[in-house]
């Protein structure tokens, strides 16, 4: 299969729009959470997406499919709370490598079925590392700011484990994504280069933070182009933003990594912001309408969609950027 830099290079890939988004469609109850397996565990499970690879396999596999057809060239593992940190909450620490490796089979599987089928138009995986459900560098507890619910060390071997079971299952890519606190994304970079080395491969790595609000800020205070620097030091694919703004709000933090970075530039934005029900309004129109300003200000190099987008949205997406070229990189990353 062609190398991915050579293909960023030619033209602007599509990823893949929202897992969770398209699991609500299924409105999967308790026992569907469950499955066999699970139907005597102790503790409730629903809202447990990441299961979902291990009972309800063939959901996972149509929902990667669906965006397949809608023209992504990646699609990211069912493993958004794939760490030890975050299946604590279920008390499901012990399935976590089970939970990655199954996540990125399936969706290999797929991939391999649309690859085999264009074979002009390879499909990736990208293993999804999520920023887990506790901060390295600031208190959760306002009284007590020295706090720390989660050290680098534990960090770094969460992330450890879900990188190898990601890799060992198929995964294309690393993608460390909605980073809110850059501290945490170290200890995932950390843990990365850590199994490169000890495996003696090279993995592409793809970067996206999380700007939470107007002020153009991580949750952890760095702005983009402190958050850029602050994890340039790795070797890696692309970096980006997903998540938390629609992408009109975007624009401006996109235009800084553009023009600072030599590496490809990824942004997966929320269909908008989510209106008092906690549902996203914004059509795949309006949607593309805005992601068009990126491609024509030559911005990007990857391109999907995050919270409360479809396939309807990654098609609309797919078939505007067919019409522009990518962002320039330098020749040397395209070796």
């Amino acid at each position: 299969m062609r190398n991915i830099k050579e293909i960023l290079a030619e033209r602007i890939l599509v990823l893949d729009g929202a897992m969770g988004t398209m699991l609500q469609r299924y409105k999967f109850q308790e026992e569907d959470f469950r499955g066999e397996r699970f139907k005597d565990w102790e503790h409730p499970l629903q809202g447990n997406n990441d299961l979902l690879s291990l009972t309800q396999p063939e959901a996972i596999a149509e929902v990667h499919r669906k965006y397949f057809a809608a023209g992504a060239d990646i699609v990211e593992t069912n493993t958004f709370s794939g760490t030890t940190i975050a299946m604590a909450d279920y008390y499901m620490e012990d399935l976590v490598y089970e939970l990655n490796y199954e996540s990125a089979r399936i969706a290999k599987m797929v991939a391999d079925e649309f690859t085999k089928n264009e074979p002009d138009k390879p499909r990736f995986v990208a293993g999804s590392m999520g920023p887990t459900n506790k901060t390295a560098s600031m208190s959760p507890d306002v009284n007590d700011p020295g706090f720390r619910a989660v050290s680098f060390e534990e960090l770094r071997v969460a992330y450890k484990q879900q990188a190898e079971a990601l890799l060992d299952g198929g995964s294309d890519i690393l993608l460390v994504e909605t980073i809110f606190d850059t501290l945490n994304a170290k200890a995932a970079l950390f843990a990365i280069e850590e199994v490169k080395e000890e495996r003696n491969i090279d993995v592409p790595i793809m970067v996206s933070g999380t700007i939470t609000d107007a002020s153009g800020r991580t949750l952890s205070g760095q702005t983009a182009e402190a958050f850029l620097i602050s994890i340039s030091h790795i070797p890696i694919l692309s970096v980006g933003f997903n998540c938390a703004l629609g992408a009109n709000q975007l624009v401006p933090h996109l235009e800084v990594l553009s023009t600072k970075t030599d590496y490809a530039v990824s942004a997966h934005p929320n269909a908008g912001l989510p209106n008092a029900f906690g549902e996203y309004d914004e059509t795949p129109e309006q949607m593309a309408g805005q992601i068009k300003e990126y491609v024509e200000k030559g911005l990007v190099n990857i391109v999907g969609g995050c919270c409360g987008t479809t396939p309807e949205h990654i098609m609309a997406i797919a078939d505007l950027v067919k019409q522009y070229d990518p962002r320039g990189l330098p020749i040397e990353e395209n070796k």
